[in-house]
Protein backbone atom coordinates (compact mmCIF):
# COMPACT_ATOMS: atom_id res chain seq x y z
CA UNK A 1 0.00 0.00 0.00
CA UNK A 2 1.48 3.32 -1.09
CA UNK A 3 -0.29 6.23 0.57
CA UNK A 4 0.14 9.80 1.64
CA UNK A 5 2.28 10.68 4.62
CA UNK A 6 0.52 11.45 7.86
CA UNK A 7 2.07 13.43 10.72
CA UNK A 8 3.89 10.35 12.06
CA UNK A 9 4.90 8.94 8.68
CA UNK A 10 8.39 9.18 7.29
CA UNK A 11 10.23 8.56 4.05
CA UNK A 12 12.43 5.52 4.56
CA UNK A 13 15.16 4.55 2.09
CA UNK A 14 15.91 0.82 2.11
CA UNK A 15 18.89 -0.95 0.59
CA UNK A 16 18.38 -4.32 -1.11
CA UNK A 17 21.52 -6.51 -1.00
CA UNK A 18 22.56 -7.30 2.55
CA UNK A 19 19.44 -5.63 3.95
CA UNK A 20 16.26 -7.04 2.40
CA UNK A 21 18.10 -10.13 1.18
CA UNK A 22 21.39 -11.76 2.11
CA UNK A 23 24.30 -10.27 0.17
CA UNK A 24 24.80 -12.46 -2.91
CA UNK A 25 25.10 -9.70 -5.54
CA UNK A 26 24.62 -9.97 -8.49
CA UNK A 27 22.33 -12.89 -7.58
CA UNK A 28 19.44 -12.40 -5.18
CA UNK A 29 20.15 -13.89 -1.78
CA UNK A 30 17.66 -15.36 0.67
CA UNK A 31 15.26 -13.01 2.43
CA UNK A 32 16.65 -11.54 5.63
CA UNK A 33 14.63 -12.65 8.65
CA UNK A 34 11.43 -10.55 8.98
CA UNK A 35 12.38 -8.26 6.05
CA UNK A 36 9.10 -8.32 4.14
CA UNK A 37 6.93 -8.55 7.25
CA UNK A 38 8.62 -5.42 8.65
CA UNK A 39 8.46 -3.55 5.34
CA UNK A 40 4.74 -4.34 5.06
CA UNK A 41 4.14 -3.19 8.64
CA UNK A 42 6.01 0.06 7.94
CA UNK A 43 3.85 0.65 4.87
CA UNK A 44 0.74 -0.13 6.91
CA UNK A 45 1.83 2.64 9.31
CA UNK A 46 1.86 5.03 6.34
CA UNK A 47 5.60 5.30 5.72
CA UNK A 48 6.80 5.79 2.14
CA UNK A 49 9.48 3.27 1.26
CA UNK A 50 12.11 3.99 -1.35
CA UNK A 51 14.30 1.21 -2.68
CA UNK A 52 17.83 2.63 -2.69
CA UNK A 53 20.29 0.23 -4.22
CA UNK A 54 23.43 0.05 -6.34
CA UNK A 55 21.53 -2.17 -8.76
CA UNK A 56 20.66 -0.79 -12.20
CA UNK A 57 19.19 -2.16 -15.42
CA UNK A 58 18.10 -5.81 -15.44
CA UNK A 59 19.55 -6.44 -11.96
CA UNK A 60 17.43 -3.61 -10.57
CA UNK A 61 14.34 -4.88 -12.38
CA UNK A 62 14.96 -8.32 -10.90
CA UNK A 63 15.17 -6.86 -7.36
CA UNK A 64 12.01 -4.77 -7.82
CA UNK A 65 10.11 -7.79 -9.15
CA UNK A 66 11.37 -9.95 -6.28
CA UNK A 67 10.02 -7.41 -3.80
CA UNK A 68 6.68 -7.18 -5.67
CA UNK A 69 6.39 -10.97 -5.58
CA UNK A 70 6.85 -10.74 -1.82
CA UNK A 71 4.17 -8.05 -1.41
CA UNK A 72 6.26 -4.86 -1.40
CA UNK A 73 5.85 -2.11 -3.98
CA UNK A 74 8.07 0.88 -3.33
CA UNK A 75 6.96 4.49 -3.55
CA UNK A 76 10.07 5.17 -5.68
CA UNK A 77 13.19 3.32 -6.79
CA UNK A 78 16.59 5.04 -6.64
CA UNK A 79 14.91 8.47 -6.67
CA UNK A 80 13.04 10.76 -4.30
CA UNK A 81 9.67 10.39 -6.00
CA UNK A 82 8.40 8.36 -8.98
CA UNK A 83 8.32 11.27 -11.43
CA UNK A 84 11.83 12.56 -10.65
CA UNK A 85 13.93 12.89 -13.80
CA UNK A 86 17.51 11.85 -13.17
CA UNK A 87 20.34 13.51 -15.05
CA UNK A 88 23.90 14.68 -14.36
CA UNK A 89 22.51 17.60 -12.29
CA UNK A 90 20.42 15.36 -10.02
CA UNK A 91 22.00 14.40 -6.72
CA UNK A 92 22.21 10.66 -6.10
CA UNK A 93 21.53 11.31 -2.41
CA UNK A 94 17.93 10.85 -1.36
CA UNK A 95 15.90 13.18 0.80
CA UNK A 96 14.80 10.49 3.24
CA UNK A 97 14.16 10.65 6.97
CA UNK A 98 15.73 7.25 7.65
CA UNK A 99 18.15 5.01 5.74
CA UNK A 100 18.14 1.27 6.38
CA UNK A 101 21.36 -0.19 4.99
CA UNK A 102 23.84 -2.93 5.83
CA UNK A 103 26.70 -0.54 5.06
CA UNK A 104 25.79 1.99 7.74
CA UNK A 105 28.15 2.48 10.64
CA UNK A 106 27.74 -0.52 12.90
CA UNK A 107 26.21 -2.65 10.14
CA UNK A 108 22.65 -3.81 9.65
CA UNK A 109 20.86 -4.14 12.99
CA UNK A 110 18.23 -6.65 11.77
CA UNK A 111 14.57 -6.15 10.94
CA UNK A 112 13.27 -6.85 14.43
CA UNK A 113 15.55 -4.13 15.80
CA UNK A 114 14.54 -1.78 12.95
CA UNK A 115 10.90 -2.15 13.97
CA UNK A 116 11.63 -1.68 17.68
CA UNK A 117 13.73 1.40 16.92
CA UNK A 118 11.11 3.04 14.72
CA UNK A 119 7.97 1.89 16.56
CA UNK A 120 8.89 0.86 20.11
CA UNK A 121 6.22 -1.26 21.78
CA UNK A 122 3.80 -0.56 18.94
CA UNK A 123 3.83 3.18 19.52
CA UNK A 124 4.21 5.90 16.90
CA UNK A 125 7.38 6.49 14.94
CA UNK A 126 10.23 7.24 17.34
CA UNK A 127 13.49 7.72 15.48
CA UNK A 128 16.01 8.98 18.00
CA UNK A 129 19.03 10.90 16.78
CA UNK A 130 22.25 9.85 18.47
CA UNK A 131 23.83 13.25 17.82
CA UNK A 132 21.01 15.76 17.76
CA UNK A 133 23.46 18.68 17.39
CA UNK A 134 24.47 17.29 14.00
CA UNK A 135 20.89 17.90 12.88
CA UNK A 136 20.42 21.38 14.36
CA UNK A 137 19.69 22.83 10.93
CA UNK A 138 16.42 20.88 10.81
CA UNK A 139 14.98 22.59 13.87
CA UNK A 140 12.30 25.12 13.05
CA UNK A 141 13.08 27.57 15.83
CA UNK A 142 16.31 29.56 16.13
CA UNK A 143 18.85 28.05 18.49
CA UNK A 144 20.65 30.19 21.02
CA UNK A 145 23.95 29.42 19.23
CA UNK A 146 22.49 30.82 16.00
CA UNK A 147 21.36 33.96 17.82
CA UNK A 148 24.77 34.38 19.44
CA UNK A 149 26.59 34.02 16.13
CA UNK A 150 24.29 36.03 13.90
CA UNK A 151 22.29 38.16 16.30
CA UNK A 152 18.55 38.57 16.47
CA UNK A 153 16.42 41.62 15.79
Amino acid sequence: MIGFLNENSKVIAVDFDGTIVEHRYPEIGKEMLFAFATLKALQDKGHKLILWTIRVGPLLEEAVNYCKTNGIEFYAVNKNYPEEQLDEKTSRKLNADVFIDDRSLGGFIGWSEVWQTLHPEGMDFSHQLKNELAHYNYKKNDSSLFKKLFGSK
